[in-house]
């Protein structure tokens, strides 16, 4: 997005700029090389930490936690030009961009003092426990167990899927069931889990890209110590909601950072001379122009009440929807124009049309983020919930019930 930059972020901009300049050749390329991933994982740590004494990591972090102590506006001038000297970002987007905030919003002293300084250099990576294999889209809905010792120590048991980069992440912020005797939004609660901890298995889901990036983790009997609990005991759907806020936020903000932008869709469509007057590619160039075009001035709006100190709220879903949709429908496009050669190996669009489908899935599903955001911004009626006020050891009975 081209922002107007006021005097004092104009000469932010540049000083960005410069720093960039300056360390361009330090940077890894942008993707792994092929057989050298744990080489390359190793140099994009060293870059986050470089980014970090720069004052390009954690821009929004307070200062006394690390940060720059900056606004939103500050992060996006960063983003856009880190995107714009060709070198990558951070390596651990989930923990410095979701992660990091829900500490610093729920975490006791205890905890950011311990984490948050090694998240922010790279030096420890994050992975979001979340999803399971019976609650993807209805989170409340998790079954792994968190039980409470009389040593005042929890063990945990139960499954996570689909988590990302949990393969070399030191820790991760897991949602688990604390209490099956109250309805399923208000038993839960947010652990930090060490990945490395005795019980702790992942393996990885082999995507349709080649890469296993997913992972599916399990928790057999491990041990976790009481001052892991993140927001307090059963506050574990509240402690959720911030980190899917800003996940939301980072996937719909950061769409030009990503290189979801008209322009660059554009580009191998105007190369052929055919598709370049055909009316039919023209307008569906068009409409998801105009879709992205939306998105920016979303965009726009947010990072105001952001600037202003509101936290992102429910219209972050939409901004995400939109940016995938595009996003997929421009690649789609571009695949009917250049031909196979699209699904090349050594095509810039080949990883991009593998991979940009699992992004509907990501940060919630499309039905349920559109559902979030006629219920909480347009105020259209709910849908029928069966399981409002039912504790959740008696939700299977109720389900079983109501479909006999």
């Amino acid at each position: 997005m081209d922002l107007n930059d006021t005097p004092e972020q104009a000469a932010y901009r540049i000083q960005v700029r410069e720093w960039l300049g300056e360390h361009r050749e330090e940077a890894p390329p942008l993707r792994a090389p092929e057989g050298d991933e744990e080489a390359y994982l190793a140099a994009r740590r060293t870059w986050q930490g470089k980014l970090a004494e720069g004052g390009l990591a954690g821009v929004v972090w307070p200062k006394e936690l690390g940060g720059q102590g900056l606004g939103p506006i500050e992060q996006v001038i960063v983003n856009q030009e880190i995107g714009d000297a060709g070198v990558p970002g951070i390596l651990d987007v989930i923990g410095v961009g979701m992660l990091g905030p829900t500490l610093i919003a729920h975490g006791s002293d205890e905890q950011k003092n311990r984490h948050l300084g090694p998240m922010l250099h790279g030096d420890e990576v994050w992975c979001q426990l979340f999803s399971e294999p019976a609650a993807g889209s209805d989170l409340a809905g998790v079954q792994s167990r968190a039980k409470l010792g009389d040593d005042g120590r929890w063990t945990l048991n139960g499954q996570k899927v689909w988590t990302t980069n949990a393969q070399f992440s030191s820790y991760g912020l897991l949602l688990a069931r604390t209490d099956a005797d109250v309805p399923k939004h208000k038993g839960l609660s947010m652990f930090i889990v060490d990945m490395n901890a005795p019980g702790v298995t992942t393996r990885g889901l082999r995507q349709i890209s080649g890469e296993a990036e997913f992972n599916e983790v399990f928790f057999d009997d491990v041990v976790l110590e009481g001052d892991a609990v993140v927001g307090g005991v059963g506050n574990g759907w509240g402690t959720a909601l911030t980190t899917l806020m800003f996940e939301r936020l980072t996937i719909g903000l950061g769409s030009e950072g990503l290189g979801y932008r008209a322009d660059r869709f554009a580009a191998p469509i105007a190369a052929d001379p055919n598709a370049r007057v055909d009316p039919d590619v023209r307008k569906r160039l068009g409409e998801i122009a105009a879709d992205l075009l939306a998105l920016r001035f979303t965009a726009y709006r947010t990072l105001t009440a952001l600037q202003g100190g509101q936290i992102p709220g429910p219209e972050s879903a939409l901004a995400k929807v939109t940016t995938v949709n595009a996003a997929i429908a421009a690649t789609d496009l571009i695949a009917d124009v250049v031909g196979p050669e699209a699904l090349d190996e050594s095509s810039e669009w080949a990883y991009a049309i593998s991979f940009l489908p699992g992004l509907k899935s990501a940060g919630g599903t499309e039905e349920i983020l559109r559902n979030t955001v006629g219920e909480r911004v347009l105020g259209l009626p709910p849908e029928p919930r069966l399981d409002k006020g039912i504790p959740f050891s008696e939700l299977r009975a109720k389900e079983r019930s109501a479909t006999a």
